[in-house]
């Protein structure tokens, strides 16, 4: 074999490594692109359809470009959407804050401060987790009306009652994340705080609770989101007028001709805060998750 030979031959499997190489590097984006126009594709149909007149949405034209253009739909959403958006931020925003913050205190003490059948509690907290929301249902409306009977104040039927029942089944998911995230903060900074006189309550606040952040978003947007798209209980424990924006867009709908436009649109608003508490919080998102799956 000549020298010529064997340099093309020791030079064939370069070239061969070098177009893998090149090939892959177009590969992977155009996968990620052809993923990306699949998952994009109901979110075109929803834009187009919402600023159709009644007249074009159909889905038979639905991949099709509005021919007049309108806003119609999206004025005639608001309007009926309004006050289900407004129901549905009272519930979301105090209860995800509740959830958070009973869920924190949850884990520090499962976490941090072991007494004797901490391991049966923690236990007994996660089997809440698998109680189904259809099981509960009749047993909750009867304590909803005689816990807001014997109280004084009206629970079922309202916003309150049914911010209590989604904190309350809320606890688990939140004790769990928290108590994971506290299990891998060095047990060496609790002991500090307690040679220098701090009690449970001030080790918690001075030493945990500024290291909770990425913990903090991860429970929020779990639990802002669980309540926003909440659906069974609302029907179930809330009266018309507090109906929240799942109910307010179940009920969108014509008699004969349904409002496509309409529907579209509504759907659209309904998702906008979720999106926008993601888009806030998202960045510790992952961390706190990532930090609660390392130990525990």
């Amino acid at each position: 074999m000549s020298v010529a030979q064997e340099a093309v031959r020791r030079a064939d499997p370069v070239a061969r490594a070098q177009r893998r190489a090149a090939l892959a590097r177009w590969v992977r984006p155009a996968l990620l692109l052809v993923f990306v126009v699949v998952f994009l594709i109901p979110v075109y149909v929803l834009v187009v359809t919402s600023f159709k007149p009644l007249s074009e949405a159909d889905p038979s034209q639905a991949w099709n470009l509005p021919k007049v253009w309108t806003t119609e739909a999206w004025s005639v959403a608001w309007e009926k959407l309004q006050p289900g958006i407004v129901n549905s931020v009272l519930l979301a925003v105090p209860g995800s804050v509740i959830s958070a913050v009973l869920g924190s205190m949850n884990g520090y003490v499962l976490s941090k401060w072991r007494f004797p059948g901490a391991d049966l509690v923690f236990t007994l907290f996660l089997f809440g987790m698998f109680i189904p929301y259809q099981g509960v249902m009749i047993p909750l409306v009867q304590l909803m009306v005689n816990l807001g009977d014997a109280l004084g104040v009206q629970l079922y039927g309202g916003i309150p009652g049914l911010t209590l029942a989604h904190v309350v089944y809320g606890i688990p998911i939140c004790t769990l994340i928290f108590r994971n995230y506290y299990v891998t903060i060095p047990d060496e900074l609790v002991e500090a705080s307690r040679v220098d006189g701090a009690g449970m309550l001030r080790t918690f606040r001075s030493i945990i609770l500024p290291v909770s952040g990425p913990a903090f978003a991860v429970v929020v947007i779990w639990q802002f989101t669980s309540m926003w798209n909440d659906f069974l209980f609302a029907v179930f424990l809330t009266a018309p007028s507090s109906w929240p924006t799942t109910v307010m867009l179940n009920n969108i709908a014509g008699a004969q001709t349904v409002p496509y436009s309409q529907q579209m649109a509504a759907a659209i608003l309904a998702s906008i805060p979720t999106m926008v508490v993601y888009v806030l919080l998202g960045r510790f998102f992952m961390r706190g998750l990532m930090a609660g799956a390392l130990k525990g």
